[in-house]
């Protein structure tokens, strides 16, 4: 199984200017979340990046970066750049999406989101994390997967959504957005065009299921921490100076 592992990283933040360059412990966060995923022992792990700032400084820390265009309107758009530019051949089978401010996170979950692509008819695999706080439920900020037990850990997804659901009893599952897509399901995703229910909700994923293509979420016991805020910086400086 040949797994490439593509970063993206960008310098237009709003909320947190300069962000994959944020200063963590001496090495800029990007550096961190490379660390990370190239220790999930999964493959070949790269930065794809509009910024030379940012690619000088990925190389600099012995990591690989390519250059892809300032003009792409999200992740996956720049993430197949990178594939393309970096395997030509077309010899690697599955392609992980690792969101460029994680730099806590556990490399075994960037592992668990490959998981579901042992079956052949999943075609996108991500993660879910249980939900466990009142509040969380009904804050549109957290996604949550609407899906079918598989009984495994994994819930086949049925729809994504910012609303409070399924209705009922039971779980709720928040979406941690990180992607593991056979190479021919990222082709075929970026060439469809947004899709109504993507722009309703704003939520990229929703294409692919209005597509008909099959996602499957591997459920994980942790939501890793996304950082988008100068506190959350602060709250990755502390875990990292923990050891976490």
């Amino acid at each position: 199984m040949s797994v490439l592992i593509l970063i993206p990283a960008r310098l237009a933040a709003t909320r947190l200017p300069g962000k994959p360059l944020a200063d963590i412990h001496g090495r800029p966060m990007i550096v961190h979340v490379a660390e990370r995923a190239a220790a999930s022992g999964l493959g070949r792990t790269a930065v794809a990046t509009d910024s030379d700032e940012v690619l000088r400084a990925v190389r600099a820390h012995g990591f690989e970066a390519v250059m892809t265009s300032p003009d792409h309107q999200s992740g996956s758009d720049r993430i197949h750049e990178a594939l393309t530019a970096l395997d030509p051949a077309g010899k690697v089978e599955f392609v992980v999406n690792v969101q460029g401010d994680l730099p806590t996170i556990d490399p075994a979950i960037i592992g668990a989101a490959l998981e579901p692509l042992a079956a052949p008819e999943v075609q996108i695999a991500t993660l879910g994390v249980e939900i466990v706080r009142e509040e969380e439920k009904t804050n549109p900020n957290v996604v949550k997967i609407v899906g079918s037990p598989l009984g495994d850990g994994r819930l086949r997804a049925l729809y994504f959504t910012r609303a409070t659901a399924p209705w009922g009893d039971g779980p709720l599952y928040h979406h941690v957005g990180l992607y593991a897509y056979r190479r021919e399901a990222l082709e075929r995703f970026v060439a469809l065009p947004p899709s109504p229910l993507e722009r309703r909700e704003k939520l990229e994923q929703l294409r692919a299921l209005e597509a008909g293509m099959r996602i499957d979420a591997r459920i994980v016991d942790t939501v890793p921490l996304g950082v988008d805020t100068p506190d959350e910086l602060e709250r990755a400086r502390r875990l990292l100076a923990q050891g976490q």
